[in-house]
C-alpha cells in the first residue's frame, strides 16, 4: 500500500527530500504522497524513510490502497527503469 501524509503534518520539509522516489511533493496546504510514485521505498530501503525522519509521525500507510511486496517492487522497477531511460 502506498502511505499518506495526515492533516497532522506541520510542513517541517524533512520528508521530501528524503523520498527516493520523488513522491513526496508540497500540496495546496500540506505535503501530498503521489501513490502512483510511492514504493514505501521497497527496492530502496528496508523502511519508508519519510516515516523515519517525521518529528510528528503523520505519515502511515493508506488504508485505501492496500498493495502486496509484489505490487511495490514492481512499481519500483518501473520507475527506476523510467529514470534510467530518461
Amino acid at each position: 500500500m502506498a502511505l499518506l501524509i495526515t492533516d497532522d503534518c506541520i510542513n517541517c520539509d524533512v520528508c521530501e527530500p528524503e523520498c527516493p522516489n520523488e513522491a513526496i511533493s508540497m500540496g495546496p496546504e500540506i505535503y501530498e504522497i503521489d501513490p502512483n510514485k510511492c514504493t514505501e521505498c521497497v527496492g530502496h530501503f528496508d523502511e519508508p524513510q519519510c516515516q523515519q525522519v517525521c518529528p510528528v509521525a503523520c505519515i502511515p500507510k493508506d488504508p485505501n490502497r492496500v498493495e502486496t511486496h509484489e505490487v511495490l517492487m514492481h512499481r519500483y522497477r518501473l520507475l527506476t527503469a523510467a529514470k534510467h531511460a530518461a
